[in-house]
């Protein structure tokens, strides 16, 4: 029995992140299946689902028939609660298989704030936490992602870590587990040393760390001879793996809640902060062509709405204002927006602002990340300050309401004046756009900057909290009578970043006793303790301005010398030497600084050509409209899973089903356009439906009868819902409302009291009382009841009217009449059976 189906799973929220079944979502019969893996997100299903390394690596591996990969998150709190109350193991999204039951568990590291999420994801499948304690009963424990690049601190936890990219990588580890299923037995040690021999892929039981009488690591001694550095795995051609075109459609929304495609990978402005910009070394572009065909694909298969073009700087693909134009030359017709998530403010093209507002404004966000050029020409950013105010400039001018700007406090050489220019700088964008543009809205944000292995910067001590608090401090009270809203992190999330960015494996017993303490979801603010890691680390006898305050020696051992990104150290030396005398270091795509990555034979920067060439037809928007305009009256169930579902959720998914069908839908004007989709009630989350209407406009350029639409309606519809019946009521004039609506209402345990229900059928008023965001409400709940009786010992029977006054949800109206508890409300089982529009 799924828990879905039992009582308490009412009250969890947000429930349709467990749910599962969504469409595009890979299912295989385990018959078949040689290898299974997990692939595990270290925190929630919104967050994991937006992380495009996730989606590749499910495509990639269940493009091969002996692989399953199937997902995991981390339950929220409340569900984490009710799976240890209730002793039920963390299992897969797909099958429902406990994750302790999979050939491999890979973790996706994406920062170091989600570490205790994994502990906690072992614990709930009864995993031991630490590798020497797992043996061949136990699936093999890998991780990948950006934070493994310093991999010390998790080292202890992993049997296997993946440095670099994971496309073959990945593949590479469920062949050489299917080499050794294949032989009838698994030996835990001698899987290790295969995984030894791939490069990309770091044992830590494989190398032991030394440390000094100060605490200061000494060397790292590696216990096999093949096995002494490790180099990043690296993909040499994005278009040799087939990237996904049908990525799962969520029905929860996401935080990037759009199909994304990575447009290239690596970065070459060599700005001296950035990790990703020196890990994801050389820059590879994916063709032109290619991002075309899987855009059109995919928003075939999904129903996605937007198109985010991804890279760590969008605007240095060479091909991009011919891609945005043609991207939007096809699907502006359809309503697709296009998205640049992150854009360097000197590649800007004022052309691409028309191209992107053909649809709407996706969101503008631009990071001078110091005040001043004297500190932008240290970290390598090479603005100046015209430029940024030219760019919001135009930026308002093409029509955009709000402006988005990061900033860094604590960066090397920082004093006071630069935190100063921040706010000088700010202000005069106002002052600008004020005088051309009504009420500009611009928005800051502020970070603690936290050096990174494998930077410029690893050596550089990171500001306490105390002083971060007083520079950001600084730039408010500058700001303070302006209309800019100023946002900042907690600092004391970014000490926590700082002391497991550069940390080793002494840190693992640390992290231990934090989560024994409590510590979760650490990236979220209303669950970070700072207190929690405070003690973790007093009980750990480890002392964090270790790793936080001292300058380290550039000759230091450091805890991750013996990871290879291909950049040489003696190069991140000559970086620190120039950002301390100001002096720039060029694009690469200009001029070749021999950092170390390219051979320049297999490894080496690709690049596409500047132009697109583009045969395909184009509808034109005339076109488009000339079709005649239908309303049409759908009538549709929602079963099963499926009421979980919150109202906004059935909203997004119906807009998502049009579009899979091919219904090209009408669409509101204004800011941010919206298919005309009209509901006439919204479903509480849990209840089922018998009989739910909408009404719709489209354009009717597919002429089909209503049957027809309606069997191509449901093709696209998840199991759970279904059109019973469409209706053409384009020459409906008259203005429909709901009228009623009856329920049969059940308890799995309760027989209900008929005097209960006399009481209220005799009163002339009934007084309820509804609890909302408002506070309490009384209700005189009897005219609303048009008629209530048992229909069985255990089942009511309910017709509720509708009007303009105040409403009652079936649930309080019963809950109200029947004296129920709170906990009791949550277990009703209802099902809408029918309403009346007219």
């Amino acid at each position: 029995m799924s828990f879905f189906d039992q009582e308490w799973f009412a009250g969890i929220s947000r429930p349709s992140r467990y749910l599962g079944n969504e469409i595009n979502q890979i299912k295989k019969e385990r018959e078949q299946i040689e290898v299974s893996i997990a692939l595990a997100f270290p925190d929630i299903y919104e967050v994991g689902m937006s992380h495009l390394g996730l989606k590749i690596l499910y495509h990639l591996l269940n493009n091969q028939e002996w692989i399953a990969a199937e997902r995991v998150f981390c339950p929220w709190t409340d569900l984490e609660q009710e799976l240890r109350q209730r002793r039920i193991p963390l299992k897969s999204i797909e099958s429902g298989q406990a994750l302790s039951d999979f050939d491999i568990i890979g973790f996706s590291l994406q920062h170091e704030l989600c570490y205790s999420n994994v502990l906690t994801m072992l614990d709930l499948s009864c995993i031991p936490f630490l590798a020497r304690d797992r043996n061949e009963s136990h699936p093999l424990v890998i991780a990948g992602g950006p934070a493994c690049y310093n991999p010390e601190p998790m080292a202890d936890f992993f049997d296997a870590m993946v440095i670099g990219d994971g496309e073959e990588t990945a593949l590479q580890i469920c062949q050489c587990i299917r080499k050794f299923k294949s032989h009838g037995k698994i030996i835990k040690e001698e899987i290790l040393r295969a995984f030894a021999a791939i490069q990309g892929i770091y044992v830590p039981k494989f190398f032991k760390t030394h440390y000094d009488a100060t605490g200061r690591v000494e060397r790292i001694e590696p216990l096999l001879n093949h096995h002494q550095e490790i180099k990043k795995a690296v993909i040499t051609d994005l278009d040799t793996y087939s990237f996904p075109t049908a990525p799962i459609v969520p029905f929860t929304e996401l935080i990037h809640d759009r199909l994304v495609i990575e447009i290239a990978r690596g970065c070459t402005r060599g700005c001296r902060f950035c990790q990703a910009g020196m890990i994801y070394r050389p820059v590879r572009e994916r063709h032109p062509d290619s991002i075309l065909k899987i855009a059109s694909e995919a928003l075939r298969l999904t129903g996605f709405d937007e198109v985010s073009l991804l890279s760590l700087s969008s605007g240095d693909y060479n091909c991009i204002g011919p891609l945005i134009k043609t991207l939007m030359d096809q699907n502006s017709k359809e309503r697709i927006a296009i998205s640049l998530p992150s854009l360097r403010i000197d590649s800007l093209d004022p052309g691409w602002f028309e191209q992107i507002k053909r649809v709407r404004k996706t969101g503008f966000t631009l990071a001078p990340e110091a005040g001043n050029d004297r500190l932008r020409r240290v970290i390598n950013k090479n603005l100046t300050q015209p430029e940024i105010i030219q760019t919001a400039q135009e930026v308002y001018k093409a029509g955009w309401k709000l402006i988005k700007l990061y900033f860094m406090v604590g960066l090397p050489t920082e004093e006071d004046r630069d935190l100063f220019d921040i706010a000088a700088l700010v202000k005069e964008i106002t002052a600008l756009t004020r005088s051309q543009i009504k009420k500009p809205s611009l928005h800051i944000s502020i970070s603690t900057f936290v050096p990174k292995s494998h930077t410029p910067f690893m050596w550089e001590p990171q500001l306490s909290i105390e002083e971060s608090e007083r520079r950001i401090r600084l730039v408010q009270e500058k700001l303070m009578k302006t209309k800019v809203q100023v946002k900042w992190n907690d600092q004391a999330m970014s000490w926590l970043e700082g002391i497991f960015s550069r940390g080793d494996r002494r840190l693992s017993r640390v992290l231990v006793l934090a989560w024994r303490k409590g510590a979760r979801f650490d990236a979220w603010r209303e669950f970070f303790y700072h207190t929690i890691w405070k003690d973790a680390l007093h009980d750990a006898g480890v002392d964090p301005d270790f790793y936080l305050k001292r300058i380290r020696s550039k000759d230091e051992c450091l805890p991750w010398d013996h990871i290879q990104t291909g950049v040489h150290k003696n190069y991140f030396k000559e970086e620190y030497a120039k950002a301390i005398s100001e002096t720039a270091t060029v694009d690469c795509r200009l001029e070749c600084h021999h950092c170390g990555v390219c051979d320049h034979q297999i490894i080496k920067p690709k690049y596409v050509e500047k132009t697109l060439r583009v045969v395909e037809k184009i509808d034109t928007d005339s076109e488009f409209d000339a079709f005649q305009p239908k309303k049409y009256r759908l009538v549709f169930s929602k079963r099963g899973d499926l009421r979980y579902l919150s109202h906004l959720e059935l909203g997004r998914l119906f807009g998502r089903v049009f579009k899979r069908a091919g219904l090209r839908m009408i669409f509101s004007q204004g800011y941010h356009p919206l298919p005309k989709i009209s509901f006439y009630s919204a479903l509480p989350v849990g209840i089922e439906s018998l009989q739910e209407t909408i009404d719709i406009q489209i354009h009717d350029h597919l002429h089909l009868s209503e049957d027809r639409l309606k069997e191509t309606i449901n093709r696209q519809m998840p199991a759970g819902i279904a059109v019973q019946a469409v209706t053409d009521i384009t020459r409906e004039l008259k203005s429909l409302k709901l009228q009623e609506t009856e329920y049969v209402i059940r308890h799995k345990e309760l027989l209900w009291n008929p005097a209960h229900l006399e009481r209220f059928l005799a009163a002339q008023e009934y007084s309820i009382t509804k609890n909302g965001k408002n506070g309490a409400q009384i209700i005189n709940a009897r005219p609303l009841v048009k008629d209530i009786f048992l229909a069985s010992p255990d089942s009511i029977r309910l017709c509720l009217k509708h009007s303009s006054a105040s409403e009652l949800k079936a649930s309080e109206m019963i809950a109200g009449i029947f004296n129920l508890s709170e906990t009791v409300r949550n277990e009703l089982k209802i099902i809408k059976i029918k309403q009346v529009i007219g």
